[in-house]
């Protein structure tokens, strides 16, 4: 079942930067690569919840502020010898606005 939702103009995410979408108690990081790909994950690391969006954006990755764990944009899995996964939404960027799918 679909439930696109409207989040945010794309030219207000910068490159290599984040910003949070609320949906009820639910926070959600929606990234931009530096190529201009456009991610959204659940906004914590599943690590010990360090937030995601003020973490440091590179590739297809983010590395969590609170411990350096490096989170996939793609799947949302820990990266190297870290484990655990946090929720990923799909995205789509429809005449510069995106919406993701909640």
């Amino acid at each position: 079942m679909s439930n696109w939702t409207q989040v945010v103009e794309l030219e207000n995410i910068p490159l290599l930067g984040s910003r949070v979408f609320r949906s009820g108690e639910q926070e959600i990081a929606i990234f931009r690569t530096r190529e201009g790909r456009v991610f959204a994950l659940h906004n914590a690391c599943p690590h010990q919840r360090g937030v995601l969006s003020e973490g440091i954006v590179h590739g297809n990755r983010v590395t969590c502020p609170l411990h350096n764990w490096v989170i996939n944009l793609e799947d949302g899995e820990a990266q190297g010898a870290d484990e655990g996964q946090t929720a990923c939404f799909e995205v789509q960027v429809r005449q510069g606005i995106v919406y993701i799918n909640l």
